[in-house]
């Protein structure tokens, strides 16, 4: 939840998601020119929050994050929001503390790393894989584009159009393959990243299914 700050009419506070996040947010266009006093206050920290406990413990080899929600379901602001700036948060807060932890982003299929794409999917996965390259500071960052995603069940929170889709993806399955993948090869794949890392760092649906096949993983 964003709320004003009762010191600058420019500042936004927000609660941080770990302790060593301490953000403040210049809503301005314009960059921030000078040093305000706002910018160096102390924020209320959930200290006992699942993030601030994962950070914390860095017996952790690897991040899967796979957080995300339909540009469907909320509007522009909420999806960059959840999806690109969340994940940076996150990102920059793991690697204050452990750079070296592999970080897996769970992407999609038709990710434009151009950010150039018609959809706001494409253009803000996109933007958001470059971002963790550029500006996160982890050393070992890997990104992961499944495309049809067939489930063993299928989830009761999926609107009816893609719950209907689901035969088709059992045709693809047959006749297309590179375009879709089980959820539990998808599991596997990713797993698999995490223990063991890999020489390439994106990975098409194809490639997914590629280590499916090269390292014996079951579907």
């Amino acid at each position: 939840m964003h709320v004003r700050g009762n010191k600058d009419p420019n500042q936004t506070m927000r609660r941080p998601m770990t302790a060593a996040q301490q953000i403040g947010w210049w809503t301005k266009d314009e960059p921030l020119k000078t040093k305000e006093p706002w910018t160096q206050e102390k924020r209320h920290v959930h200290a006992q929050s699942e993030m601030t406990k994962f950070v914390d413990d860095m017996s952790h080899q690897a991040c899967i994050w796979a957080l995300g929600i339909s540009q469907n379901a909320v509007n522009e602001t909420e999806y960059i929001k959840i999806t690109h700036d969340y994940t940076l948060a996150a990102a920059k807060s793991i690697a204050n503390v452990n750079p070296t932890m592999r970080f897996i982003f769970i992407s999609g299929m038709g990710a434009d790393s151009t950010e150039q794409s018609r959809f706001l999917f494409g253009r803000i996965k996109g933007k958001t894989e470059n971002d963790l390259v550029k500006e996160s500071g982890l050393k070992e960052i890997y990104t992961v584009r499944p495309a049809g995603i067939i489930f063993t069940e299928q989830p009761s929170n999926k609107p009816w159009y893609e719950r209907a889709f689901t035969p088709a993806l059992r045709v693809f399955k047959v006749i297309k393959p590179a375009w879709v993948i089980t959820a539990i090869g998808l599991s596997r794949t990713i797993l698999y990243l995490a223990k063991n890392g890999h020489h390439a760092t994106l990975f098409e649906n194809q490639d997914l299914r590629n280590i499916i096949s090269e390292n014996h993983l079951l579907e």
